[in-house]
């Protein structure tokens, strides 16, 4: 637990990078003690969580990627350690060179054994927030090579406004992947190892692959938003559902500061 909250340093190099590129990964972010802890109490508590039922092949695009369980924090005591630790904060904090962190949501995502490529997309299509000032920490909980499906990256493409209004699905996989077919942008996909974290902005295009194999690729998330983040009128209704889900209270043209948006640094 101490590890949590012990500060990880960054270069200026590392910084740098992360402004030109929007994304980054990090190597000995955790060790593997404090992971196998919290693989095991992160995956409880996605069983418990779960209500999902239906076989992968009996699912869309979206449900074939990953089962996705949110605000584990609310539900587990030490899924909320892990969660308002403040190592990955002021790593948020400090590449988006803000002052300080508030909680946006947590999320698990797990890949099962099967599942489906998790199509091209920008998160910030459906966050109802007024700068792009957002960070999402991307925590394999077991080293990650490529048949597994790790998070990939088209770097510098938050510069790209078109595909913006695309959800996640078939179409913002085909309309994405053909947009960055003619730019310049590095595509880079690379495995993580055991206790490297990645984290990406809110406009920068992801994706991930499929699971080729029949273990379960477990990743915990946590999105993070500049402490300061004001809070627009929704664009469309996936920011309408999100508004009142994760900020609720929170009134357009003011700070988010409600009881589920904590400062965490």
């Amino acid at each position: 637990m101490q590890l949590l909250d012990t500060p990880y340093q960054l270069s200026a190099e590392q910084i740098d990078f992360y402004q030109r590129n929007r994304f980054i990964k990090l190597k000995n972010v955790f060790d593997g003690e404090t992971l196998a802890y919290y693989t095991d109490v992160i995956t409880r508590q996605v069983e418990s969580m779960n209500t999902v039922t239906t076989k992968l092949d009996e699912r869309d695009t979206y449900g074939k990627a990953f089962l996705q369980l949110f605000n584990l924090w609310r539900e587990n005591s030490d899924v909320k350690t892990f969660v308002f630790g403040k190592r990955l904060a002021k790593i948020a904090a400090d590449l988006m060179q803000v002052a300080g962190v508030r909680m946006y949501h947590d999320q698990a995502l797990f890949k099962e054994g099967g599942g489906g490529i998790t199509p091209w997309h920008a998160d910030q299509y459906y966050w109802p927030l007024s700068s792009d000032k957002t960070i999402t920490a991307w925590i394999p909980l077991q080293e990650t090579p490529l048949p597994l499906g790790p998070l990939e990256f088209s770097a510098g493409s938050h510069q790209i406004v078109e595909g913006r209004e695309l959800k996640i699905g078939d179409d913002s996989e085909k309309l994405i992947a053909e947009k960055l077919r003619v730019t310049d942008f590095e595509h880079v996909i690379e495995p993580f190892e055991l206790g490297e974290v990645s984290f990406h902005s809110g406009w920068v295009f992801h994706r991930a692959g499929a699971n080729e194999t029949d273990q379960v690729r477990k990743v915990m998330t946590i999105i993070y938003m500049d402490k300061d983040m004001v809070l627009q009128q929704p664009a469309n209704k996936n920011q309408e559902n999100d508004w009142h889900t994760w900020c609720p209270g929170a009134r357009v043209g003011e700070v988010i500061d409600t009881e589920l948006n904590p400062v965490l640094y």
